[in-house]
This record gives structure tokens, sequence and C-alpha cells, in this order.
């Protein structure tokens, strides 16, 4: 694969944190204008949330490896996949991206550009929830990257569609796009005084994924003759 510099890999990380944050907030307030049913809205914010990471990640995986999230940024970089510079510029990108999505979502539906959200998620079935979403989104990554590559773009799209649904918190499982969220009062907000415990459960799924995920990998040991 080509190896692009930094800053170009940067750039990549956030547009695609943007448009994905975008692509979320946006679907979300469509759909909370066109009904007054919340489970349709939920479907409507889930289909625009999947499809879009597979597009993404087809389209900027090549150029920065589209993490568009500092958990995953975070795996990588515990991997040694990511230097500790390259990672720390990786995650400012992201949430800088991640915060101009939720702009332009707001600018497209003629809203000021950004607003704190007033909107409650927090306890404890939210933050397992959220650990349990982020598991499976690295573990999806890492067993795709280990054995079919090219499938990642549809594994994290289809997992995170199936993940809005079997958990409580509807699968943020992202730092950057939670925070970014934290700046809309529309249907997919979230109350900044609960992000650290989303946060937290993140970065917390994360690395129990890698963790299982290193171990999982391990080959057998090869037999050795008896001379």
């Amino acid at each position: 694969m080509q190896e692009f510099d930094l800053t170009r890999r940067c750039i990549a990380e956030a547009l695609g944190t943007g448009i994905l944050v975008a692509a979320v907030v946006g679907s979300g307030i469509m759909a909370d204008a066109l009904t007054a049913d919340d489970a349709l809205a939920l479907v409507a914010n889930t289909i625009a949330t999947g499809a879009i990471l597979v597009v993404l990640i087809t389209m900027l995986g090549p150029l920065s490896g589209a993490h568009f999230n500092p958990a995953v940024s975070l795996v990588f970089a515990l991997s040694g996949s990511l230097t500790r510079r390259e990672c720390s510029a990786y995650v400012v990108a992201q949430v800088g991206g991640a915060v101009a999505g939720t702009a332009l979502a707001h600018l497209m539906f003629d809203l000021s550009p950004l607003d704190i959200s007033a909107k409650v998620r927090t306890g404890p079935a939210q933050w397992l929830s959220e650990a349990v979403a982020a598991f499976g989104l690295v573990a999806a990554i890492l067993a795709g990257i280990r054995f079919r590559r090219e499938a990642v773009p549809w594994l994290v799209g289809l997992y995170i569609t199936a993940a809005y649904w079997f958990t409580a918190s509807t699968s943020f499982a992202n730092p950057a796009v939670a925070l970014a969220r934290s700046f809309t009062n529309t249907f997919s907000g979230i109350r900044p005084g609960d992000l650290p415990g989303f946060v937290l459960a993140e970065l917390f799924g994360a690395v129990c994924a890698l963790a299982l995920m290193r171990w999982l990998f391990q080959p057998a040991r090869p037999m050795t003759g008896a001379g």
C-alpha cells in the first residue's frame, strides 16, 4: 500500500470524521422533522450511518487507515502500528473534524452552527452499552484486517448498523463522535456532562478487544520432531 505523509493522513481523518458526524447528526435532524415515530427515526439514522461508514472507509482507508475514531487510533498505537506522535495528530484531526461535522449538519438545516445538547444519556446500562459497542467495533476491524482486509468497510458499517439496535446507547463507540454530538440539541445529541462516562467506556471496550484479539490470533505452536 502506498504511504502518505502525516499531513495528508490527518486531513483524511478530519474529512472522514466530519462527514461521518454530518451524516449522523443530519440524518437525525431530517428523520425527526419527517416523523414523530422514534423507532422510524432511528431506522433512518441507522441506515445513513452504516452506509456512510462503508463509503468513507472504502474511500479513505488506503490513505489514512480510516480510523475516524480516537479509540481505534489508540488501539493501533498500542499495537505498534502508529507512533505516539501520529496517534496524537490523528486524534486532534478527528476531534476537529467531528465538531466541524456537527456545525455543517446544523448549517444545512438552517440551525445555529453549535448548540449544547440537553439529552440525558447516563447510567450503568449506557456505559456498558458503549463498552460493548466499542469492543465489537474494534474486534470487527482487527479480525477483518487479519482475515479479510477488503471486507473491513462492510464489516464496520454492518456492525454499527446492528449495534444501533442491540445497545441501549445506540452505539456511539467513538469519543470524537460523542464529543461532537454534545454540540447538537437534536435527535442524536448527548448532554456534555454525560461524556466522561461514554468516553471511558469506549476506551475500555476498545482496549479489551485489542487484548482478546491478540490472544485469539496467536497461531498454535508448531509440532516439533523427536530428533
